[in-house]
């Protein structure tokens, strides 16, 4: 009896960009890199030419360490810039604060995460000026150590490059280190038409979790850091924590091709361009509302309950009724094209009427 459940088909998958599948250029990758002998562990051409690339795009040498998941990257990095009696400072809405099972605090081996509020999901900077050194060196209480920025966020805004540098300073000015999770990466780079380098180090961001699984890989992401420094612990820290992994091509293989021809700002720019061809469409649907206009690739938006459940009894995939009754999720993807976007939209127009 074949008990495996059916695909949704990509048309109406909206609940999340991990459901979309590889791009093909990243499969042929793959399969490419299962030909033949090389040596494990990284020491191989596939690890050599990856590494090559984030150095390019990013304007300088950088230590690169692959990983299979967000977690292990954002775990494994804030480990590597936050003692056990530190804490990480970042907006509650954060990935790291809601959705990593205690991943950072277990790896940092019980450094605090602290949460820093402010509107949109960003970190307000008079918010942080005031948390930085507050009760510094009192044996008592953990110290601040880390400020970890989401771009893009959670609820699909973007840090502008002036709200990075301004953020950036004021950690700095206390001695603490700024870990940026890039899950989003591109999609953020994107929405601002910056460079790589603008967004990460020139703003002064010391480690990146570079997150490419949601826009077109299979299995990969990277650690990248800024700070030579931090090399030594880094790698020591993924080897502890299983992310060594001995055919290290078949992760690298993924970042190659990802990062080759300008691949990873495509599918950016296809899943940003969907998000807002639904943004634009809810907005002239009588009864939808837009929560704010979409960034990056997600999107929150309210919709009566009969539309949720109409939509819903279609096959459509989404999250709702998380936050609040009535709030609805989607999430768009390299994969989903214009007919994909305009179908959903037909189908609330129905359920509206």
């Amino acid at each position: 009896m074949n008990t495996a459940i059916a695909a949704t088909p990509a048309s109406r998958a909206f609940i999340s960009d991990n459901m979309a599948g590889a791009s093909p250029q990243i499969a042929q990758a793959v399969a490419d890199a299962a030909v033949g002998q090389v040596l494990p562990y990284g020491n191989d051409p596939f690890t050599a030419s990856a590494r090559r690339r984030l150095g390019e795009i990013f304007e300088r040498d950088v230590d690169v360490f692959l990983v299979s998941t967000g977690s292990a990257a954002n775990a494994l990095s804030l480990a590597a810039v936050t003692p056990p009696w530190g804490s990480v400072l970042s907006h509650p809405d954060s990935h790291i604060n809601h959705d990593e099972c205690g991943a950072p605090e277990f790896f940092t081996n019980g450094a605090k995460l602290v949460g820093v509020p402010g509107d949109d999901s960003k970190i307000d900077p008079d918010a942080l000026r005031a948390v930085v050194r507050r009760r510094a060196g009192d044996v008592h209480r953990v110290q601040p150590s880390a400020v970890s920025i989401s771009q893009a966020t959670e609820s699909g805004s973007v840090y502008t490059l002036e709200e990075i540098r301004r953020l950036s300073a004021i950690a700095k000015d206390a001695g603490l280190r700024v870990h940026m999770d890039g899950a989003r990466f591109a999609n953020a780079l994107d929405h601002l038409g910056a460079d790589p380098a603008e967004m990460t180090w020139k703003a002064g961001v010391d480690v990146l979790s570079f997150g490419a699984t949601k826009n077109g890989a299979m299995t990969a992401d990277a650690i990248v850091s800024f700070d030579p420094a931090l090399s030594t612990e880094l790698a020591f820290r993924a080897k502890r924590a299983g992310q060594l992994a001995s055919k290290m091509r078949f992760h690298s293989a993924q970042i190659d091709a990802y990062l080759t021809d300008g691949l990873w700002l495509r599918n950016a720019r296809q899943a940003n361009a969907m998000a807002t061809r639904l943004g634009d469409g809810l907005k002239a649907i009588p009864g939808t509302g837009l929560l704010a206009t979409p960034q990056a690739n997600i999107l929150f938006c309210r919709l009566p309950q009969h539309v949720t459940e109409g939509l819903l009894a279609e096959g459509y995939a989404f999250y709702h009724d998380r936050w609040e009754p009535g709030i609805v999720r989607f999430v768009t993807a390299f994969s989903h094209s214009a007919d994909d976007i305009d179908q959903l939209l037909d189908a609330v127009r129905r359920h509206t009427r």
